[in-house]
């Protein structure tokens, strides 16, 4: 415990690769990677900028003095020349060439451009864990009945694999919505300060191509293919709110996964794990919350709310460029990354040691049998020379009467009240033995391995598992 606010994301939810990707070491020795990178296209392409002076800067790209930054900073109200500073007294040869031609936007967008892709990629590997397990879970059910639900009422029989593929069909959107943004982030380069890139035609006498092949030099060291065609001071702030977007998109999915857990552990039928000595509740020791499944939806919640900030931002960009993009991209980015990554690490928890009652689901399939089986009594009843129209009025009536038994607490006596019926045909004992569940379940099986099938290749070399997570 401290005396100083510690956001919950990084004290107890995201992963240590994402807190370190986020951390200041990370960004701010990207800058300095950044500024080595163009040191050295400038170095190439024949400006005055020596092997000594980017050895020196390549020496110290990780030993920030961070109380050096802070002073400067203090003293110039300028967080980059602060570091341009740092570097500079680190770096002592090279002092005059950091940053040459640049404007902050070169470090400071293109090192969100590089840490926005590496976690991109890193929340693709989550969420393909997640798939995996899911698809182990759904091959593993595939064929078990449970009652349907619509409206939260229930309806005709499905498959517990059956009801999983359903979330996974959501979750495999948010995966080519990741991998769209992935392949369509594109690097700013380095532009000047309204992108016209007036300092490097100044730099290289008017050798627009020198300047064409300096970016793409860059490009290269950071693994990207292209630059904007065309840029401001800024790289589209369009390109935060497709992020945004697309980590709102996996909060929905797993949203609605947890949610639909909650409610049937609320039926027992399907439990998220419960550790041995978890305490559920600080009064009531019997209880078994389904906590984690809770902290999914909290967590969904804000990130959805955390995505509204980049179309604002995107929205209100004035001209070539505005700071008040700044503070707010400052926090909204990296804690949206933060809040996907812990959503995820406990969808796979929960997702890895989901846990099904299957007598309780093999129970609440057969309470509501003789109603979902109704319409294939009535039919065999017609084959039985019943007439259909009246023999719809006499189920319609009977599973009112029965229904209404069930509100009173009773048993459930549908079939001996269509039995006591003469118009209907049918012996109790007959259409008992037509009460096999496993026939009401239409081609949910099949669909299920069709749908894990296409997913084989996408997922063959995929091992699911169990993040760790703070309980």
């Amino acid at each position: 415990m401290t005396n100083l606010y510690e956001s919950p994301l990084s004290g107890r939810y995201a992963s240590r690769y994402m807190l370190h990707l986020f951390s200041a070491d990370m960004r701010y020795s990207t800058w300095r990677r950044l500024w080595v990178s163009l040191a050295k296209a400038e170095h190439t392409l024949g400006l005055p900028v020596t092997d000594d002076q980017i050895a020196e800067m390549e020496a110290h790209v990780e030993d920030i003095d961070y109380e050096c930054v802070a002073a400067r900073e203090k003293e110039v109200r300028h967080d980059v020349m602060a570091h341009v500073y740092a570097f500079g007294k680190a770096a002592p040869s090279a002092a005059g060439i950091i940053h040459l031609g640049a404007t902050s936007c070169y470090v400071t967008d293109n090192a969100d451009l590089i840490l926005y892709r590496d976690a991109l990629r890193y929340l693709r590997g989550e969420l393909l864990g997640v798939l995996a397990n899911l698809r182990d879970f759904a091959l593993k059910y595939r064929s078990l009945p449970t009652l349907g639900y619509t409206h939260y009422q229930p309806a005709q029989l499905v498959t517990v694999g059956k009801r999983a593929t359903l979330w996974m069909q959501d979750l495999l959107s948010d995966l080519n919505e990741i991998d769209f943004a992935i392949e369509n982030i594109k690097f700013l380069g380095c532009r000047g300060t309204t992108g016209t890139e007036a300092s490097f035609l100044d730099l290289f006498e008017g050798d627009a191509d020198k300047i064409d092949e300096m970016n793409r030099m860059i490009c290269r060291d950071f693994g990207f293919d292209e630059c904007f065609d065309v840029a401001g001071q800024t790289y589209p702030r369009k390109v935060d709110s497709r992020i945004l977007n697309c980590l709102s998109s996996i909060a929905q999915s797993c949203y609605r996964m947890a949610n639909d857990i909650r409610l049937l552990q609320h039926d027992r039928q399907v439990e998220e794990p419960f550790e041995k000595n978890q305490i559920g509740s600080s009064a009531m020791a019997y209880k078994r919350n389904p906590m984690r499944c809770e902290r999914i939806c909290s967590l969904s919640r804000y990130l959805m709310a955390d995505a509204l900030n980049a179309p604002m931002t995107a929205s209100t960009q004035w001209l070539e460029r505005t700071l008040d993009d700044s503070a707010n991209r400052r926090i909204s980015m990296p804690e949206g990354f933060l809040c996907a990554d812990a959503i995820l690490r406990l969808t796979q928890n929960v997702t890895d040691g989901l846990h099904v009652n299957e007598k309780i689901v093999e129970r609440t399939v057969r309470e509501y049998l003789p109603f979902i089986a109704t319409e294939n009594l009535m039919m065999e009843a017609v084959k039985r020379g019943g007439n259909r129209q009246e023999l719809h009025e006499i189920i319609r009536r009977c599973s009112m009467e029965a229904t209404a038994r069930m509100k009173n607490g009773e048993d459930c006596d549908l079939l001996s009240r269509l039995a006591a019926e003469p118009a209907f045909g049918l012996t109790e004992q007959e259409m008992q033995e037509l009460l096999t569940p496993a026939a009401y379940i239409g081609r949910c099986p099949g669909q299920v391995e069709a749908f894990l099938e296409k997913l084989r290749p996408l997922l063959q070399d995929v091992q699911g598992g169990s993040a760790q997570i703070n309980i």
